[in-house]
């Protein structure tokens, strides 16, 4: 059976929100199961109905370049993998699903704010200054504009709310119970705000044309290595290869994987990534059919003020193009506890592609040892990305950090091969235009399973 396909049958919510914490056998959720484009015409409408779990227990991997690091952010609110039991997890896992929802749905008035803000700031100075700086007023109302474009993409994101929360029994008790409990589980916090920022950046890195030469730079190089591995592989059969993406966020590199003709599944943890990427896969139906505009949130490093609304269309490409005899599915839950918890699913994969992902463990053997098993004899490991290592020095959270090399030895010892090492610059969501860019010394490598 091909493994992208497994676990779909079984797949419902309230199973999916206890399996996804570790309290009964793990299932794959899934909202996203696309044929080739042959098969595509008659199940259109299905992809948009199939379901994902609540699982997010506060983990969002917003590459954010708003400060420093690649910004995989976390937020640890409480959550933690079978800390809780019964009626009182799913009610923590909803409350946290609503916080997410709330912070999208309050976008709009925050930026306004910090907008107005400007504005306030800008009318405390002597009339005299005021009339030094004549177009600073006018930016302001076409940001506000922006904001209203941005806000548009984000009512659509929160339309599907049902696809990650249908349990009507635990619902009810959020809306009519512990109201004033609930209040401070669901206040919406700056670092909120701007993981839905980086969402919005994330968008531009990975479905439009700007986001290009990084992309270029870092997933390019993982597809090649692929058309390398399997160049025995004719192209029309490449649908065989079944190819894991860990980490995936919105979902581009595994689009890519399959439309280069592999079969593609990609795994992501975070709700905001996954309320996201739900919306460019499933609710996007022609290229350049959305305007973005990353960059009006902060005004610092522009070089120039029309750079902060330098405006991006998505998506670049038609994300429902698929060659026909190709999988491509997106997976929501826990690497660890959806794909290294049972047996099943050893040594099903062809390859594993993880990109920016490894630093995101806390146990990064936990991670490794995933890979090595569900790896089929023989399989291969590609992986690029830094060593930002996520939780380090958070409080209450386990994190083992290692250096590079240390993992490639980690790699050694489990039983991978390290046949091509090499290091590659890389920046992640940069703006093209800014003062301040992070360029990262990426790892590259690729291993096989012996």
């Amino acid at each position: 059976m091909n493994p992208a396909n497994q676990g779909h049958h079984q797949t419902n919510l309230q199973a999916g929100i206890r399996q996804e914490q570790g309290q009964t056998a793990r299932t794959r959720n899934t909202f996203l199961d696309r044929p080739g484009s042959d098969d595509l015409h008659d199940q259109q409408q299905q992809h948009h109905k199939s379901n994902s779990p609540l699982h997010d227990h506060s983990h969002s991997h917003n590459h954010d370049h708003g400060g420093h690091g690649h910004g995989h952010s976390h937020d640890h609110s409480g959550h933690s993998h079978g800390s809780l039991e019964g009626d009182d997890a799913v009610h923590e896992e909803i409350l946290h699903f609503h916080k997410i929802i709330k912070a999208f749905s309050q976008y709009k008035a925050s930026a306004m704010y910090a907008n107005h803000r400007r504005r306030t700031d800008f009318y405390s100075l002597p009339e005299r200054q005021q009339k030094m700086l004549p177009s600073y007023l006018e930016r302001m109302e076409r940001i506000d504009d922006a904001i209203e474009a941005n806000y548009e993409i984000i009512k659509i994101i929160c339309e599907d709310q049902q696809i990650f929360v249908n349990d009507d029994r635990s619902t009810a008790k959020l809306d009519m119970n512990e109201r004033a409990k609930n209040a401070a589980a669901l206040r919406v916090r700056e670092q909120d705000m701007e993981k839905v920022q980086g969402t919005i950046k994330q968008f531009v890195r990975d479905w439009s044309a700007g986001g290009k030469p990084e992309r270029d730079a870092i997933y390019e190089p993982l597809i090649q290595e692929l058309r390398t591995r399997f160049a025995s592989v004719p192209v029309e059969q490449r649908g065989g290869i079944n190819v894991l993406v860990p980490g995936s966020g919105l979902g581009r590199l595994a689009f890519d994987i399959a439309h280069d003709g592999f079969s593609a599944q990609g795994n992501e943890f975070s709700y905001y990534m996954l309320l996201a990427s739900n919306f460019i896969l499933n609710k996007t139906q022609r290229i350049n059919q959305f305007k973005v505009y990353p960059y009006i949130h902060s005004f610092s490093n522009i070089v120039k003020s029309s750079d902060v609304l330098t405006e991006a269309t998505i998506p670049d490409v038609n994300p429902s193009e698929i060659p026909r005899g190709t999988d491509f599915s997106m997976v929501a839950g826990d690497f660890i506890e959806v794909y290294g918890m049972e047996e099943e699913n050893y040594g099903k994969w062809d390859a594993v592609v993880t990109c920016f992902f490894i630093d995101t463990a806390k146990n990064i053997v936990d991670y490794l040892e995933t890979i090595y098993k569900i790896l089929k004899k023989g399989g291969v490991w590609i992986n690029a990305g830094p060593l930002l290592w996520h939780f380090e020095n958070t409080p209450n959270e386990i994190s083992v950090e290692l250096s590079l090399e240390e993992v490639i030895e980690l790699a050694k010892t489990i039983g991978f091969k390290i046949e091509i090492q090499e290091t590659v610059k890389s920046t992640y969501m940069a703006n093209p235009h800014g003062m301040l860019k992070y360029v990262y010394e990426c790892a590259r490598w690729t291993a096989t399973k012996v």
